[in-house]
């Protein structure tokens, strides 16, 4: 299984970016996607995640400002980013989780750098 990221990238404060997740490979259905993001210093968190029934799930900090999205058929989920600032400053990763026959399996993406600059 692979996650490539894309989308990530340099913006001013205040604005937008959209994150792109595409999963490949052997993928079990039904599963989770999520985005979690790494900023220097700090430990890996959770930003938002999409269930396989549908349930969305988001980080208090980005309430109201980001909204994730998954497409089932093509494996895909994005992150659409918007008020952006410099505390979101990270780098963002894919993830895609299934549980099969009493395991887990959690695959990641090479992760992608957004800088939110003034």
């Amino acid at each position: 299984v692979q996650l490539v990221e894309s989308g990530g990238g340099l913006v001013q404060t205040g604005g937008s970016l959209r994150l792109e997740c595409a999963a490949s490979g052997s993928i079990f259905s039904p599963n989770n996607m999520g985005w979690y993001r790494q900023a220097p210093g700090k430990q890996r968190e959770r930003v938002a995640r999409i269930l396989a029934d549908g349930t969305i799930n988001y980080a208090d900090s980005v309430k109201g400002r980001f909204t994730i999205s998954r497409d089932n058929a093509k494996n895909t989920a994005d992150l659409q980013m918007n008020s952006l600032s410099d505390e979101d400053t990270a780098v963002y990763y894919c993830n895609l989780h299934w549980r099969c026959c009493g395991l887990d399996y959690e695959y990641w993406g090479q992760g992608t750098q957004v800088t939110v600059s003034s």
